[in-house]
């Protein structure tokens, strides 16, 4: 009899059953996301099958577009009369995200809103203008949402007062189309049906949905996120985003004399979003095709336009994004890190779900003990459990700074079935060495070193929660005196929310991001020797020369 292992449940399934994954999913009581009710049209009930999918029934017309290890659950039903399979829904828990900033400017100094959207009466303008009418006693909502590579994160807050209303957040479910932007780009060049845009904007309308107030007292949407993520969320082309100079159309439009900014706009309803008809969708703007609206909104939230001091802000994710300077002068770049350290690409990685290892202790017996997200049965390793289990080797001598054990196999188990080999370390290396890179070409092209900064900002869920000696010790971070440092949490949806209430701020980062100079990586003759030098686990600046 096959048994089926779907998220954290289980079930036997009868070895003549014509039950769909979907099917098992009701009766487990996991929800998957759908808009068609099982009819294979909506394509948003996609399970990423990671044993036994030769056991399946073989993949349906409608799921063409999938890559392998990924089905439409209402399509694929168990084939076999015996094996294991399991799988998840690309919405298979709750992430541990951050939904506050902690520590930024814009806090300390206070903050008063002046939104886009008003009231006059029972009028709603938005710029001035009638887009409805609203008792008085209703309140006026807008949402602040971070398109990450790996990550969604979702605020709404009231449009008045400025208050945080909910939060929510899910995996980038467009993880079918590739774990990075590159593989992105070449899928959704290569597929017309527009699936991931598709897909994305299904996941987004269920999450609005169960938001806690009307969604049609929504009347502002504004987005952050990679220039990829945001240029296909708003349905462009990003094939020349991924083609040498590596620009988004809306760059292209700018040269061309079409617009005057990477800003992007439209209607709710166009985007298929089920807030307010007449609401409007801000697309934050861009400095660069690989540095984005993401990259702007750390800007805005670390109020660096306004900043004396000379400041670093650092996101570490699937691309990491790097911004250095102070109102006088701004230089950012981006990493193409992939997304080891969010999990990806790691034989027991995960995202920071319940399960998930976020910090290991060695002792001097080399064994293992393991903090684990909820309490329980270890999964797997999030980023922060990947980073202490790296900076625990090294203390220990286990494993030398080139990524090699010292004395195991090539494999070594840290806690259950939890396992980490030496592909993980060069996957992990390579994502760390396009880090370092970053730091000591932006630095250099700057004209300062990292001990001139007064406040490097670590920023993102996974920066916020990242062992800062650890992460010194394998060179993830600049080995800068603590108190320099300010784990801020994410960043970039803390921006998105300053430019949803705030239009003297919004047109204040439009101004900057015209100035920020792009600090370009893979043009810089050093490149390959830094990246090398970072590749290895010791502290920045003590690496053995390659």
């Amino acid at each position: 009899m096959p048994r089926l292992h779907l998220n954290t449940h289980s079930i036997d399934v009868a070895a003549d059953s014509t039950a769909t994954l979907f099917d098992y999913a009701e009766k487990l009581g996991v929800k998957v996301p759908t808009s068609c009710r099982k009819q294979g049209k909506c394509k948003e009930c996609i399970v990423e099958v990671t044993q036994g999918a030769d056991l399946l029934s073989a993949p349906g017309e409608e799921e063409k577009h999938l890559s392998d290890g990924f089905r439409l659950s209402c399509r694929a039903c168990i084939a076999a009369s015996d094996g294991e399979i399991h799988c998840h829904t690309m919405r298979r828990g709750t992430l541990v995200v951050e939904n506050q900033a902690y520590e930024l400017p814009v806090h300390a100094d206070g903050f008063t809103p002046d939104p886009t959207v008003t009231r006059d009466g029972e009028r709603v303008l938005l710029d001035g203008h009638e887009i409805d009418r609203r008792p008085v006693t209703d309140a006026l909502h807008g949402l602040a949402i971070d398109i990450g590579t790996t990550t969604v994160v979702i605020r709404l807050l009231n449009l008045e007062s400025g208050e945080l209303v909910a939060s929510s957040s899910f995996e980038n479910p467009q993880r079918f189309g590739g774990s990075d932007v590159m593989a992105r780009i070449q899928y959704d060049t290569e597929d017309k049906s527009r699936s991931l845009q598709r897909t994305l904007s299904g996941y987004l309308s269920h999450a609005i949905e169960e938001l806690p107030v009307d969604p049609t007292s929504i009347y502002e949407v504004v987005i952050a996120g990679n220039s990829t993520m945001r240029d296909m969320f708003f349905r462009l082309s990003v094939y020349t985003i991924g083609q040498s100079p590596y620009q988004s159309l809306t760059e292209h439009e700018m040269a061309a004399g079409k617009r005057d900014t990477t800003v992007l706009t439209a209607t709710a309803k166009k985007l298929g979003l089920p807030v307010n008809p007449a609401a409007r969708v801000y697309g934050m703007p861009i400095i660069s095709g690989h540095v984005g609206a993401d990259t702007a909104a750390c800007m805005l939230a670390a109020d660096i336009g306004n900043e004396d001091r000379l400041v670093a802000i650092m996101d570490i994710g699937t691309n990491t994004e790097l911004i250095l300077g102070n109102k006088h002068k701004v230089m950012a770049a981006s990493c193409p890190a992939g997304p080891a350290f969010e999990g990806g690409q790691i034989s027991c990685g995960m995202p920071g779900l319940p399960g998930a290892i976020e910090k290991v202790v060695m002792d001097d017996d080399d064994e293992f003990t393991c903090s684990v997200i909820g309490g329980g049965e270890a999964q797997g390793l999030c980023g922060s459990g990947l980073v202490s289990l790296l900076a625990e080797l090294v203390r220990g001598d286990r494993m030398n700074r080139l990524g090699r054990f010292e004395y195991d196999d090539h494999e070594l188990t840290v806690t259950g079935d939890v396992t980490f080999n030496e592909e993980d370390v060069n996957n992990l290396a390579q994502a760390k060495g396009a880090n370092v890179a970053g730091l000591q070409i932006i630095f250099q092209q700057y004209g300062i070193k990292a001990e001139e900064l007064d406040v490097f900002y670590l920023a993102g869920g996974f920066g916020k929660h990242l062992d800062l000696d650890a992460s010194k010790r394998i060179g993830l971070i600049p080995d800068i005196p603590l108190e320099k440092i300010r784990q801020v949490g994410n960043a970039a949806v803390e921006g998105a929310c300053i430019a949803l209430l705030s239009k003297t701020k919004r047109a204040e980062l439009e101004a900057l991001v015209r100035r920020v100079e792009h600090c370009r990586l893979e043009t810089d003759p050093n490149f390959f020797d830094v990246f090398v030098e970072g590749c290895q686990f010791a502290p920045i600046g003590s690496e053995t020369p390659a």
